[in-house]
């Protein structure tokens, strides 16, 4: 089986800041891919998807804390417990509120940019005009 595949928004340094994070201190066997430059259709995932939250794509597919969740569960055994933690439903409820408050002011946290409060449609992309 192919490895599975965490995507996440490229655009946004505060995103690419906790890609990096999870690369250098968290042993998946996920390919961490920014959604801009992954091959969507072939993932089964859309844009509006890929805006919304992370994705995990692999066995089981999840976005958001529940896409997290799976990351950490594939990273062995300390990063393991922390994933089936979140997953554990009183913690997954508070998780899911969360990680959307964060979503919506990642500009406003450590490597943020104002590019990361914008939706993907509102974005200044070379050669695209308005």
């Amino acid at each position: 089986m192919a490895a599975p595949t965490f995507v996440y928004d490229g655009d946004c340094s505060f995103c690419t800041a906790c890609a990096e994070f999870i690369g250098r201190r968290i042993p998946t066997s996920a390919r961490l891919v920014p959604w801009q430059f992954a091959d969507l259709d072939a993932l089964g995932l859309t844009v509006e998807q890929c805006d919304k939250a992370v994705q995990w794509v692999g066995e089981n597919t999840a976005a958001g804390p529940d896409a997290i969740a799976l990351l950490l569960r594939d990273a062995g055994r300390m990063w393991r417990l922390a994933g089936t933690a979140l997953q554990w439903r009183p913690v997954r409820l508070a998780a899911w509120p969360v990680y959307h408050w964060v979503a919506e002011h990642r500009h406003l946290l450590p490597g943020g940019t104002a590019a990361c409060s914008l939706p993907q449609a509102q974005r200044e992309l070379p050669g695209r005009t308005r």
